[in-house]
């Protein structure tokens, strides 16, 4: 829901893991080692036989890039993301299995129960399916089709994951002010609409190995083999049929596609053989008389399938969704299975994360405003506080310098768009209010059942919602996540703690390589206010246009020339009967757009501090100018190496440009790069004619 304007510096991959052994005490036999701390800046990580004007990537990134492939236990490895979040987790590591043991208050009992609950492999060997049988039990009764809106609201009730569609509480796009009831697509296992709709070799191939992979499912869960078939191949056809009519991740970047007020009447007429009223009354949330339908077309579709498709076959889609969605809290051969199909098969990874990894990332998702008080803590002082602040402004000065003098905006626009960079909101490290979980029932012992009481408890916070004021001051992400994201609807930019680590920022470091990591990043979230989907709200968060018909056309035409341009770059090589995978311009638009913006913004914030100091941008420090550090340490954060697997999945799902792209689409189109490493015009690096918005 409120992902879909949603916009996050990176996209990061969900990791998955069972212990390599299947119990506790063995795990428990060898503990973790912390991760070094990654340099800010690092020569060592460079190659320089290579030309910067020429491949600046390779020339920041290129001996990382050959000494670090991706370890087994991933899918991509990221100099900054990968390894930050690897010491993040850590720490969180070490908070959680403290808590675990030795608890010294309620809070501390509350998560270190959670996370021994996910570490007791024996227990959850012992369990067996016995978690998720009283939803099957439920299912197994259902008489008719039309008592579907009872039973799904029962299972959400109980925490258990159902598919169908999504439901819940989101702001009002027109009036940010409020929040109102939402329904939008879903219901679908695979990444991606295409996966069930292409017909080249490689989905195809996909799809049936994807029936394979349900069939192995059902059959350890109890099914014949007959039956397993049976069960796999409805659970396909009504996939597919719910993906058919899908928004494409591209066209719901538009965000009026996806904003359809109904009301509740109406919305019964789009839906007849689903009985809203009864869902919405047994689901426990508050009445109410109008809501957005995001996507109508789904809805009607779903009415058509609703008629077309037997019970039996709605029986083996809800069995799969129970089964599937909690697959990787199960005993370890159903685990096994869903990682050699979603992460093995789709992602290229070779095998699990550690068990300590999965369970600390877990416990951080469940119950993140928790342990994140601890976190915090202990690892983000008032001083990085302080600084990033200070960093902030001094971005938003560069911003509206940059707005200033952008030679294609009218002084009218321009106004408003200043307007609007004023009324934008920071959140810095972590909440002014942490989340009260004291209601949230968790044992020891029961993982499944826990993640269930954590599913009831985000559910009827999200309800709780509804016709109230929205609290300006909650956030979407737990404080030791590294990311940092932008939402259009508060106009805020959000930048958790847990990024706000080397070799992203470092409050003892020097300004050009601050400027360069964290720098660009909070440049980064800003231009999202003024991307192809951002710029579309207003100050106040309302989804208004506030420009000139002139000015939304050269806006317009300067976008489509990031579009066209990334839409030209590789994201996979060619494989056998499998074509070269090309970035989606128009998917990665807004992160394009971001990313350009950010760096610019952020050298100009670098060129202003340096001033102030009474230095210039030709200073050197280790033989390399302010200019050349700032540019390399910017291209540091972001070197990449990827499978090709998760690469061809990430063109599909993924709005962010791969790391190589990020550095180099960036460059190309900045002037002051190929001043800094004296490029001639038409080098690779400095082209003749290059793209910019910001």
């Amino acid at each position: 829901m409120n992902a879909l304007r949603f916009a996050p510096i990176l996209m990061l991959a969900a990791g998955s893991a069972w212990a390599q052994t299947p119990t506790a005490s063995q795990s428990d036999q060898s503990k973790p080692t912390p991760p070094p701390v990654v340099n800010s800046f690092d020569p060592a990580a460079m190659d320089l036989s290579v030309d910067p004007c020429v491949d600046f990537y390779q020339y920041a990134c290129g001996s990382w890039l050959k000494n670090n492939p991706v370890p087994a236990d991933q899918t991509r490895w990221v100099r900054s993301f990968s390894l930050v979040q690897q010491r993040n987790r850590y720490l969180l590591w070490k908070i959680l299995d403290a808590a675990a043991t030795d608890p010294k208050t309620p809070l501390q009992k509350q998560y270190g129960d959670f996370y021994a609950a996910c570490m007791d492999t024996a227990a959850i060997e012992q369990q067996g399916l016995s978690p998720i049988k009283p939803a099957w039990a439920e299912i197994a009764k259902l008489k008719d089709v039309k008592q579907l809106p009872k039973l799904l609201s029962e299972l959400e009730n109980q925490g258990t994951p159902d598919g169908f569609f999504e439901f819940g509480v989101a702001q009002d796009e027109k009036d940010s002010s409020m929040q109102i009831a939402e329904a939008f697509q879903g219901g679908t296992s695979l990444p991606d609409r295409e996966y069930y709709i292409s017909d080249s070799p490689h989905f195809v191939e996909i799809r049936a190995e994807y029936v394979t992979h349900m069939k192995k499912m059902f059959t350890l869960a109890g099914d014949t083999p007959a039956e397993a078939a049976t069960e796999a191949d409805a659970v396909l056809t009504i996939e597919t049929a719910m993906a058919k009519a899908f928004l494409s991740r591209t066209e719901l970047r538009n965000p009026a596609s996806h904003y359809h007020i109904y009301t509740v009447a109406n919305f019964q007429g789009l839906t007849p053989e689903f009985d809203w009223e009864t869902y919405f009354h047994r689901s426990g949330i508050r009445p109410f008389d109008t809501l957005n339908v995001a996507t109508p077309d789904y809805f009607k579709a779903l009415n058509g399938l609703l008629q077309s498709q037997p019970l039996a076959a709605w029986k083996s889609y809800l069995r799969w969704h129970v089964l599937h969605g909690q697959a990787e809290d199960l005993p370890k051969a159903f685990f096994d299975e869903n990682f050699d199909f979603f992460a093995r098969t789709l992602a290229g990874q070779k095998q699990p994360l550690p068990r300590w990894q999965r369970c600390s990332s877990m416990t951080d998702n469940a119950l993140g405003e928790a342990v994140g008080q601890d976190w915090v803590k202990q690892n983000f002082p008032p001083a990085a506080k302080e600084s990033t602040e200070n960093l902030v402004g001094d971005l938003e000065k560069s911003l509206a310098a940059d707005i200033k003098t952008l030679p294609w905006m009218s002084d009218a626009t321009k106004q408003a768009a200043e307007e609007k960079l004023k009324m934008i909101r920071e959140k810095i490290g972590y909440p002014e209010k942490w989340k009260d979980y004291s209601s949230v029932k968790v044992s020891p012992t029961e993982l499944i059942a826990n993640a269930h009481h954590v599913a009831v408890f985000d559910r009827n916070f999200n309800y709780n919602k509804l016709g109230k004021p929205v609290d300006e001051k909650e956030w979407g992400m737990t404080p030791p996540t590294v990311n940092a994201y932008y939402d259009p609807s508060f106009n805020d930019i959000n930048f958790p703690a847990g990024i706000l680590q080397p070799p992203f920022f470092d409050y003892k470091a020097d300004a050009a390589v601050n400027y360069g990591g964290i720098g660009v990043v909070i440049g980064h979230e800003m231009t999202h206010g003024f991307d192809d989907q951002g710029s579309q709200y207003d100050g106040h968060g309302n989804l208004r246009d506030w420009w000139t018909e002139a000015d939304r056309k050269a806006f317009d035409e300067r976008t489509s020339c990031v579009a066209d341009e990334y839409s030209q770059f590789e994201a996979a090589p060619e494989e056998g009967n499998t074509p070269a995978t090309h970035l989606n311009g128009r998917l990665t638009l807004g992160e394009n757009t971001a990313d350009n913006g950010g760096l610019r913004i952020a050298y100009m914030a670098l060129e202003d501090a340096l001033e102030e100091q009474g230095k210039s941008m030709e200073e050197k420090i280790d033989g390399y100018t302010e200019a050349q550090r700032y540019f390399i340490g910017f291209a540091q954060v972001w070197c990449q190496n990827t499978r090709e697997a998760a690469a061809r999945q990430a063109a599909l799902v993924d709005p962010h440009s791969p790391g190589k792209w990020r550095v180099e689409g960036t460059v190309e189109n900045f002037e002051e790069f190929g001043k800094a490493f004296g490029c001639k015009k038409g080098q690779p690096m400095y082209p003749v004619h290059s793209c910019r918005v910001w």
